[in-house]
């Protein structure tokens, strides 16, 4: 045993096995190497013995499926299990390839790593989300998957072949098959636990974290007044007077505007100069427009450089995890009514058409992460009669990365656990798939179910004019119509910026995003942590596409609800009313919010604003011969 060559060879053989066993291409040929059985049986029968367990004759065969979960034992046979291609099977995390073990014959060294292959492959099983397609039956105890192809319009490349190639002990060919048939790894996060649920559902919580944030502010305020009155000698006044004097005698605004003109120019020494100067007088951490500046000279910078387009794709990649987004949801939802009047607009809307029909089916465009629906979901089970036969079609482009489909396969998991929850019958088909490219036939409508479309807030991430005389918005816009919905429930942002010339736009972004970042310096405490999420992740992300990404990199593409009007005219559809039940219940809620808030109605928008600047405008439409 101890003997170097015979390690060697035995490594060899078992890797080899190993090997075999991960690219098997057949599902048919056996595994059968080693022939000391008999060996095998002696050592392992006295254990049984101890146990008091009578020594199995023939191996056990269990089947993995997404319904049950196998725990597997400690004796090594009840390592001979059959691992079917099936929904959430071992084999879709190795390739759509059945994978058999069948009469392995070893000594226990071999059998510790099968039994440690079997053990890292049920793991597996459980981290990696493999469902497209839900279905809650509420008669049943569980969920029941099924596979369903997922449009994905993503190519994916390996990154760490040359740092492969240079490790002198790998077999470059053996991983290069891997690599082609295996997508990579990676734990899921938390579908759904108390969090979820206290922030997607619970309106007293909603009250109190309304309540808790003007109490924060009011603190913060009363510590600022505090300090002021406490300041030392009047030495230390004056020194304070002058800094205050100094702080108000810089306008970052003026400078940002002056910093875009010397770029736009070509003028780079002085507009180097410029940023030295915004970035002295400007924080991440510091009042409304000292936040919103540094945001908008690290585009800036980024530009002069020209390396927009590189960043901002870093950016991407960096994606916001599912928990950080609900963590600023439930502080933005806390300092504004503008989501969550929109969801009450979507889902007060759907229930109205649906009437006491028994079907009806969603296809949300840019269904990301699904926040709207829970509380939908909740909404129908109290319907009276019993709740509907729910069906939910999210739409999203492919993301970048190993797995495309990722924040889609999750967000129906999700749906479909709060389906269970409040006994709704309900199905999830997740699409990833540029939306102009869409392929009706694959969303499977039916004519016997009352069909909503929504699109909250994304379209304008869609192509214009400047790409296309034949914008992607506009041939979204006449899919939606082909599609004959019941209703079409539009929310656009409401906003300039979309110039192909570079100055104007900066001017009209500099306005818009001047209101975000008033707005939650208003409402929230300079400290909070998700206020910090809020507007680096997600604002100061959107600025920087803004300002330093030209071209096709430059997807932030907002227009004015006037010119989303035009187009959905032109279309083919025809605009609804505002629902008057649903503006009275807006403007009951703005009043837990600050006064500067504005909500009102013009030609069929419901609007949303703050401190006279309209930012959100929400619509409802048919198809004019329906």
């Amino acid at each position: 045993m101890d003997n170097p060559e015979y390690c060697e060879i035995n490594s060899n053989i078992t890797l080899n096995y190993v090997n075999q066993l991960l690219m098997e291409e057949s599902a048919d040929e056996n595994i059968s190497t080693y022939k000391h059985h008999d060996a095998l049986q002696a050592m392992e029968k006295p254990f049984y013995d101890i146990l008091g367990k009578a020594y199995p004759s023939s191996p056990k065969q269990t089947v993995i499926n997404s319904g049950s979960q196998s725990n597997f034992p400690d004796d090594i046979n009840n390592n001979y299990h059959d691992l079917e291609c099936s929904g959430s099977s071992v084999s879709d995390i190795l390739g759509c390839k059945a994978v058999r073990l069948i009469d392995i014959d070893g000594g226990s060294e071999l059998c510790n790593v099968v039994l440690q292959f079997n053990r890292t492959a049920e793991e597996a099983r459980k981290l990696v989300p493999s469902i497209e397609k839900l279905v809650v039956d509420p008669e049943s105890n569980g969920l029941s998957s099924s596979k369903q192809t997922i449009e994905a319009t993503i190519g994916q490349h390996s990154k760490h072949t040359n740092k492969i190639r240079s490790h002198p002990h790998v077999d470059l060919e053996l991983v290069e098959r891997r690599n082609s048939k295996h997508s990579a790894i990676s734990t899921s996060e938390i579908i759904r636990d108390e969090i979820f649920d206290r922030v997607l559902l619970c309106d007293e919580q909603y009250h109190c974290d309304v309540a808790h944030l003007r109490e924060m502010k009011a603190k913060e305020a009363n510590i600022s007044l505090q300090y002021v009155r406490n300041t030392g000698s009047a030495q230390g006044k004056e020194k304070s007077q002058g800094k205050k004097q100094e702080k108000e005698e810089v306008d970052l605004r003026a400078l940002l505007i002056q910093c875009a003109q010397a770029i736009s120019s070509n003028n780079h020494p002085f507009a180097s100069e410029l940023l030295k100067k915004i970035r002295h007088h400007s924080s991440p951490y510091g009042d409304g427009f000292q936040r919103l500046a540094i945001y908008f000279a690290d585009a800036l910078e980024a530009r002069v450089a020209g390396t927009g387009s590189q960043m901002y794709q870093k950016l991407v990649v960096k994606q916001t995890s599912c928990l950080d987004m609900l963590k600023a949801y439930s502080l933005f939802i806390a300092a504004s009514p503008f989501v969550r009047v929109a969801y009450y607009f979507g889902n007060k809307t759907i229930v109205d058409v649906l009437g006491g029909r028994p079907r009806v089916h969603i296809i949300d465009f840019g269904i990301l992460f699904g926040f709207q629906w829970p509380s939908l979901i909740q909404r129908l089970a109290k319907r009276e009669g019993g709740p509907p036969q729910l069906r939910i079609t999210g739409i999203n482009v492919p993301e970048t990365g190993f797995r495309p489909c990722k924040t889609i396969e999750e967000t129906g998991k999700r749906l479909a656990e709060y389906a269970r929850m409040f006994n709704v019958p309900f199905q999830y088909q997740g699409v990833a798939s540029r939306w102009e490219d869409i392929y009706i036939p694959d969303l499977n409508i039916d004519k016997d179910e009352v069909l909503i479309v929504n699109c909250l807030h994304k379209m304008k991430n869609l192509g214009d004019e400047t790409e296309d005389i034949d914008s992607a918005r506009d041939r979204v816009l006449r899919i939606m119509k082909r599609m004959n919905p019941n209703v079409l429930i539009i929310g656009v942002m409401n906003g300039l910026y979309s110039s192909p010339f570079f100055l104007p736009r900066f001017r009209e972004a500099l306005f818009y995003y001047s209101s975000q970042f008033d707005m939650l310096n208003s409402t929230v405490a300079q400290n909070h942590e998700a206020r910090i999420l809020i507007e680096r992740d997600l604002l100061g992300a959107d600025v920087f596409n803004v300002v330093a990404c030209e071209g096709a990199e430059r997807i932030e593409r907002p227009e004015s609800y006037k010119q989303w009007q035009v187009r959905i005219l032109k279309a083919g559809f025809k605009q609804l009313p505002v629902n008057q039940t649903i503006l009275k219940s807006s403007l009951d809620r703005k009043e837990l919010y600050h006064e500067d808030f504005v909500i009102d109605e013009d030609s069929g928008w419901l609007l949303q604003g703050w401190k006279g600047r309209i930012m959100h405008a929400l619509s409802s439409w048919k198809r004019k011969d329906s």
